[in-house]
């Protein structure tokens, strides 16, 4: 029992987004597709549909501007199947320290991370309640837990912190309702996220920090979403999953 899942931030060719995509594909699953950039989403929809007969369909879309969310959900709900599941991935980092940070920055991350992950969350989680079934994974960070990150700083780990706390609150509210709501907590995964790729030359500061000695993976990160995705992941909500390498333990 597969259904639409909607993966936001999925027109980046190296994110979660995107790899979370073509591997729920080759499980059956439709995806509804959002990033703020149209053409590279279009053309991940598109690659998708070639190579696995599934559908999918791209829509460019600022996951804080209520609008345009409720117009690319409402495409989704008309073109694909039900909505079955939501993945909250987009996002934006921010390297800038406490002391040089400004408000505008601070408003910039915190619209997109947090505000985002709130409209859409918002807009796609009444359906799911009305028919009973749903799965929201949201991305937080190691960052929310350690106070920020090897490249991420104060803004980045706010809006996260926000996140985790966010959807804890909204599964205690919709458990009930069967629908289920649990935020995956990577540290350092190879993304442009972290400000580019991990060249050879940045990786010996990420490594330091990780008891496993090696970068994770946007494949390892995927793997754990779609299990929580699944229909034997129901007994399980309001929680965190740890996936760092261990930069935390516990």
């Amino acid at each position: 029992m597969a259904g639409t899942a909607v993966i936001t931030g999925a027109g980046s060719a190296r994110g979660i987004g995107a790899e979370l995509a073509r591997r729920l594909a080759k499980s059956g699953w439709d995806l509804g597709l959002l990033d703020i950039d149209e053409s590279a989403v279009k053309a991940l929809a598109g690659e998708i549909e070639s190579a696995s007969g599934v559908r999918a369909l791209g829509v460019g879309a600022d996951i804080s501007d209520e609008a345009a969310v409720d117009e690319a959900i409402g495409r989704f709900e008309q073109e694909l199947p039900e909505i079955r599941a939501l993945v909250n991935s987009a996002g934006v980092s921010s390297p800038v320290a406490f002391l040089d940070l400004d408000l505008a920055t601070w408003e910039r991350v915190m619209r997109i991370n947090a505000t985002g992950t709130f409209v859409i969350t918002r807009r796609v989680v009444p359906g799911m309640m009305a028919r009973g079934y749903g799965r929201v994974v949201s991305l937080g960070s190691t960052a929310m837990q350690n106070g920020g990150g090897t490249f991420s700083k104060s803004a980045y780990a706010a809006s996260k912190g926000a996140i985790e706390a966010f959807s804890r609150a909204l599964a205690l509210e919709i458990a009930p309702q069967g629908v289920t709501v649990n935020v995956i907590a990577p540290a350092t995964i190879d993304t442009d996220i972290m400000g580019g790729p991990i060249t050879e030359d940045r990786k010996p500061k990420f490594l330091a920090q990780l008891p496993v000695g090696r970068i994770g993976t946007p494949g390892e990160v995927a793997a754990l979403i779609e299990f929580l995705l699944g229909e034997e992941a129901g007994y399980i909500t309001g929680s965190t999953y740890n996936i760092n390498g261990g930069l935390r333990i516990g």
